[in-house]
């Protein structure tokens, strides 16, 4: 063994009760990236895909982590110019070596931001403040999805800029409980759109995409920085949240696909193609999993 990564999983049903853990279910981290989902739900539930004719698409770029890749570029350049919004007022970074905001991975999430504030006629200079109207609506979603408070969530600001929120493992995993009900119209929205266009989500030969595709609509996977990985399962009502201590981008994808065969969420064959990518990583270099989830 070269190598040893620490990782802690989580699982929760629907009505977000606690049914298995792998470690720590209650070990904190900032949900970056894979809070994408509920940050795009402000734009599902305020009629503004109406306001402004957006559709599927531009509800997956709205939760991508894209690379920049054109398909999803234009799909983001379609949000801000159906809502008559200019790319130059978008506050995400423009990446090393590229030359426009709209190539950040997080570029969908602020241009459906953006879209909200255009709907309501709010402030655009400042909507990645935590007490802008937009951040604010977000929150309060999300602490009504979790029957939290949203005052009482710890800030900080992800390298995009936004806002992103400290949760314990499980209230993660509830939130994709949550959204693999189907009885909730705007995490429904944004589930079909997210496995429907799952290559807008992440791109070809990404994980998140690559399991969307390979499940055919029925796992909902979102990735987030340093070692997040939440996945939803729409047949089961079940979400389970990954963290990988060290950050491993590597480990988090070895965990979740040997976490997905123990529970059955999939098959021998889906497991065999996604580890000829993600865990056979060379001719002589592979990754170990060890543990399993513990029913409660």
């Amino acid at each position: 063994m070269e190598s040893l990564h620490q990782v802690h999983a989580a699982l929760c049903d629907e009505r977000g009760r606690l049914l298995a853990v792998a470690g720590d279910g209650e070990t904190t981290t900032f949900a970056r990236s894979s809070f994408k989902p509920f940050q795009a739900l402000v734009v599902a539930m305020t009629g503004t895909l109406e306001q402004f004719g957006l559709g599927e698409r531009d509800l997956a770029v709205m939760c991508s982590s894209h690379r920049g890749q054109i398909e999803a570029t234009r799909q983001v350049f379609h949000i801000l110019w159906q809502a008559d919004i200019d790319p130059t007022q978008l506050q995400c970074p423009v990446p090393a070596g590229r030359q426009s905001p709209l190539e950040h991975g997080c570029s969908g999430k602020h241009a459906g931001m953006l879209a909200v504030c255009a709907k309501y006629g709010w402030p655009r200079s400042t909507y990645l403040h935590r007490q802008h109207p937009v951040q604010e609506l977000i929150l309060s979603q999300v602490g009504e999805l979790l029957g939290v408070p949203g005052a009482e969530f710890i800030a900080v600001h992800d390298d995009c800029g936004a806002p992103t929120y400290l949760l314990q493992l499980h209230q993660l995993a509830a939130l994709y409980g949550r959204m693999a009900t189907g009885q909730h119209l705007g995490l429904e929205q944004i589930t079909r759109a997210m496995t429907q266009q799952a290559v807008l989500v992440a791109g070809a030969g990404s994980f998140d995409t690559e399991l969307m595709h390979l499940t055919q609509g029925t796992l909902v996977s979102k990735a987030g920085a340093e070692g997040v990985q939440c996945l939803a399962n729409l047949e089961t009502g079940m979400g389970l949240a990954i963290r990988v201590l060290d950050g491993a981008k590597r480990a988090k994808y070895a965990t979740a696909i040997h976490l997905l065969h123990q529970l059955g969420w999939i098959s021998p064959s889906v497991r065999e193609r996604l580890a000829e990518r993600f865990v056979q990583l060379g001719a002589y270099l592979r990754l170990e999993v060890q543990g399993e989830l513990s029913l409660l």
